[in-house]
């Protein structure tokens, strides 16, 4: 498949495909985050209704451009955060991202969200491998990935230094190759 399904399930949380109509809940819960969101966003600081309208119509043209995969991420059909697969690191990959509301923090529901993507992004033609990235100075990013057994494979100087106010500019890349997901699914 050239792109991924509109809606994703993982155990307590249900992704689905963002639409202009997610603008007032994803505005609510953007802004119930922004203390959370500040270190390690740098889109945070810029935050209002139009920056929220702009991503919104980004995402609808980065899904019909098969270039990014926005989701909302859902729990008890409240939006609690929002990720991502990018085909932004080259053939054969797509990288995640994603962020929660503060108060959807320490559940493991970052960790369902992105094992969706990852069951997913697998399944997608010529995807070979799928990468996290995150600044140093986040562990919370890098524990969702050691959760999931991807492989830390690099740290290094990020070429534009920090990006955000809790950044260090240290990046770490974690990878997952299609031939390690199928072991770890197939020896459970």
């Amino acid at each position: 498949m050239e792109e991924p399904a509109e809606n994703l399930s993982s155990d307590l949380v249900e992704l689905r495909r963002w639409r202009m109509s997610d603008l007032d809940a994803l505005e609510q819960a953007i802004c119930e985050s922004l203390d959370h969101l500040m270190p390690w966003m740098p889109w945070a600081a810029g935050h209002g209704r139009q920056p929220t309208v702009d991503f919104l119509a980004w995402s609808q043209e980065e899904w019909e451009a098969r270039q990014g995969f926005h989701y909302a991420i859902t729990s008890d059909a409240a939006v609690i955060g929002s990720c991502s697969l990018n085909r932004r690191i080259g053939a054969g990959g797509l990288d995640i991202g994603y962020w929660l509301h503060p108060q959807s923090t320490g559940r493991g529901l970052a960790t369902m969200a992105t094992a969706a993507l990852v069951r997913q992004g697998f399944r997608m033609a010529g995807v070979d491998h799928l990468e996290i990235h995150h600044d140093a100075a986040n562990p919370a990013s890098g524990a969702v990935a050691r959760r999931l057994g991807f492989t830390e494979i690099e740290r290094s100087q990020a070429p534009e230094g920090p990006v955000a106010p809790g950044e260090v500019g240290i990046d770490v890349v974690w990878r997952m190759t299609a031939d390690q997901w199928n072991t770890r699914t197939t020896a459970r």
